[in-house]
C-alpha cells in the first residue's frame, strides 16, 4: 500500500441526485471510466456523459424491483481486492474483475419516509441493501479505495483529486472510511429503531443509537471539556430544528436548558392564552400565565428575579413588541418561541448578545420518544414522561374541599413540577409560580427554600407578606412525613397536591387537616433526575 491512490474508475450510485452530474462532469474530465445503476446512469446520460451501466459488468439485469443489481462478485470483487496482492491480482485477471477506485454512494432514504409517516410496506422497501453492502466492503479496503456517502464530500473530494493529479490521499480515505461506517450504522439503527417500535418490542436486545453532527461546542459544561452536538433526525420542534435569528453560537449549557425550557412551557397550550417560562441551570425559576405575553413574562420574572438574571426565557406564542421591550430590561442568554414579530426582532437586535430562536411551534408534551442517560458502562433507557392528570383524577383525601381557584393552580403547579428537579416543590398562586424549591436532598428543604425564596421576593417587591400566602403548594412524590407539608403551610400554603402513596399517608392527611389546608392525590408521581 501507498499513500496515494489513483482514481481511474468510480461507481456512482445514489438516490439523492444532488449535485451528481457536476461531480461525474468533473470525475469524467480526469478521464475517470464512470460505472453506474438504474436512476443514477439515466442522469448521467441525460447529461452526456458516458456511463457503463453495472449490469453490463455483471452480466446480470436488475431484477426483482431493483433488490438485486449490485450483490455480485464483479462488483465487491472490484470494491474489496487488495491491489498488491499477488493472489487478489491473480483472482482479478482470472475472472476478468476490474479495480473500482472510487464509490460514491447514497442510501435509500428511510430516514425520509419514517419522517413522513409510511407504512410498514413502504418502510420495508426503503431499506438498502446493496448500498451498505457497498460501503463497507469500499471502506474496509480504504488502502486502496476512496468511499464517499455525503454529498457535503463532493467538492472536498475534488479538491483531494486536483491537490494529488488524481489520486487520493491515504489520511483522506480513511477519513471518508469512518465517515461511511458511521454512516450505514446510523441507517441500521434508525432501522431497528423503526422496527422495534413497529413491532411493540419496548426492550429489544440490542438499542442502537445514532446522530449527525449540528455544531462543534467550544467546551462543555465547563471549559476543560470537549463538545458537540448531534441531531437525532426527529422533526420534533425545540432548539434542536430551532432558527437563530441572532446572538453568537449556543453553548453546550445553553442548548440543555433552552430545552429544558421550551418542554416545559409546551406543556401550556397557545389557545389556552399565554405562558411563559424561565429556566436557570436546567430548574424552572419562574412560570406563569398572563392576560398578554407581556403580563406572564413579568409575574414569572417576579417569581425570583435574581435567578432570572441570565436565564433562558421561553414562551407559548409569537414573541411581540411588547414583551421583547420588557424582556430586554435584564440580561437574557436565550429566548425561544414559536415565531417573533419584525418589531419584537428589531428590538431584540440591539442585544447583540441576546440569542433569539424561532421553532415554528410547540413540542406535543404527548408525544411518545425515548430518554437516554449514559452510566458507567451503560446507558439507561425509559419513555419520556408523559404523563398528565387532570380534575377527574384527583382524590380529595381532607375534609376541606379545594375551591375551584385552587383546583386549578393545583394543575399549573404540578404541571410546573413535573420539570423540577426532585426533590420538586412548587407554590403558585393565580397561575404564577411564586416559590420553587428544586433538586434538594430532602422534601422539608426544598418546601423551605421554595418558601424562603417567597417571602424574599415580596420583600423586594416591597409587599406586606410573601408571595406564598394563600397559594397551593405541588410536590413531584409524596411527603414521607408531615415536616414538608407542614413548612409549606406555615409559608401560607392552602392546598396541596402530591401523589400519596407513603407509608404515613395517614399521617399527613390528619396534618393537613390539623393545618385547616385542602389536599388532592394524584396517583402519580413526577421524579425528575
Amino acid at each position: 500500500m501507498t499513500d496515494k491512490s489513483p482514481v481511474r474508475r468510480a461507481l456512482l450510485s445514489v438516490s439523492d441526485k444532488t449535485g451528481l452530474v457536476d461531480l461525474a462532469k468533473a470525475l469524467a474530465a480526469r478521464g475517470v471510466e464512470l460505472l453506474s445503476t438504474g436512476g443514477s446512469a439515466k442522469t448521467l446520460r441525460d447529461a452526456g456523459l458516458a456511463v457503463k451501466d453495472v449490469a453490463e459488468i455483471t452480466g446480470f439485469p436488475e431484477m426483482m424491483d431493483g433488490r438485486v443489481k449490485t450483490l455480485h462478485p464483479m462488483v465487491h470483487g472490484g470494491l474489496l481486492a487488495l491491489r498488491d496482492d499477488a493472489g487478489h491480482k491473480a483472482a482479478m485477471d482470472e475472472h476478468g474483475i476490474g479495480p473500482i477506485d472510487l464509490l460514491v454512494v447514497n442510501l435509500y432514504p428511510f430516514e425520509a419516509a419514517l419522517a413522513r409517516g409510511a407504512d410498514y410496506d413502504e418502510m420495508i422497501e426503503n431499506i438498502d441493501i446493496g448500498g451498505p453492502a457497498m460501503i463497507r466492503a469500499a471502506a474496509k479496503n480504504h488502502a486502496f479505495v476512496t468511499t464517499i456517502v455525503d454529498v457535503e464530500d463532493y467538492s472536498a473530494l475534488l479538491a483531494e483529486l486536483e491537490a494529488n493529479e488524481g489520486e487520493t490521499g491515504y489520511a483522506f480515505r480513511q477519513r471518508q472510511a469512518q465517515i461511511a461506517y458511521a454512516r450505514t450504522g446510523a441507517y441500521d439503527a434508525a432501522v431497528s429503531t423503526w422496527m422495534a417500535g413497529a413491532i411493540g418490542e419496548q426492550t429489544p436486545r440490542r438499542r442502537a443509537i445514532a446522530g449527525t453532527l449540528a455544531q462543534t461546542l467550544r467546551y462543555g459544561e465547563n471549559p476543560h471539556q470537549q463538545a458537540a452536538f448531534y441531531l437525532d433526525g426527529s422533526s420534533r420542534p425545540g432548539v434542536s430544528t430551532a432558527k437563530q435569528h441572532q446572538g453568537k453560537e449556543l453553548s453546550y449549557n445553553n442548548i440543555n436548558d433552552t430545552d429544558a425550557a421550551f418542554e416545559l412551557v409546551s406543556e401550556f397550550a397557545p389557545e389556552d392564552g399565554p405562558a411563559v417560562a424561565i429556566i436557570k441551570h436546567a430548574n424552572p425559576c419562574g412560570v406563569a400565565r398572563g392576560e398578554t405575553l407581556k403580563e406572564a413574562y413579568s409575574r414569572a420574572f417576579d417569581c425570583d428575579r435574581t435567578s432570572a438574571f441570565g436565564g433562558i426565557i421561553a414562551l407559548n406564542q409569537t414573541l411581540d413588541a411588547a414583551t421583547a421591550e420588557e424582556i430586554c430590561g435584564i440580561f437574557t442568554e436565550v429566548v425561544i418561541a414559536p415565531d417573533a414579530s419584525e418589531e419584537a426582532m428589531s428590538i431584540f437586535a440591539k442585544k447583540k448578545n441576546l440569542r433569539l430562536l424561532t421553532t415554528g411551534g410547540l413540542s406535543d408534551p404527548n408525544t411518545a420518544q425515548l430518554s437516554y442517560r449514559q452510566v458507567s458502562g451503560g446507558l439507561l433507557v425509559q419513555d419520556k414522561d408523559n404523563g398528565f392528570i387532570t380534575l377527574d383524577d384527583l382524590k380529595v383525601v381532607t375534609k376541606r374541599q379545594p375551591t375551584d381557584a385552587e383546583l386549578a393552580d393545583m394543575l399549573f403547579a404540578w404541571t410546573v413540577a413535573k420539570h423540577v428537579k426532585s426533590n420538586a416543590i412548587v407554590y403558585v398562586k393565580d397561575k404564577a409560580t411564586v416559590g420553587v424549591g428544586a433538586g434538594q436532598m430532602s422534601r422539608v428543604d426544598s418546601s423551605t427554600i421554595a418558601a424562603l425564596k417567597a417571602a424574599r421576593m415580596a420583600e423586594e417587591c416591597g409587599l406586606p407578606e410573601s408571595l406564598a400566602k394563600g397559594s397551593v403548594v405541588a410536590s413531584d412524590a409524596f411527603f414521607p412525613f408531615a415536616d414538608g407539608l407542614l413548612a409549606a403551610a406555615e409559608a401560607g400554603a392552602t392546598a396541596v397536591i402530591q401523589p400519596g402513596g407513603s407509608m404515613r399517608d395517614d399521617d399527613v392527611i390528619k396534618a393537613a387537616d390539623e393545618a385547616g389546608l385542602a389536599m388532592v392525590l394524584t396517583g402519580m408521581r413526577h421524579f425528575r433526575h
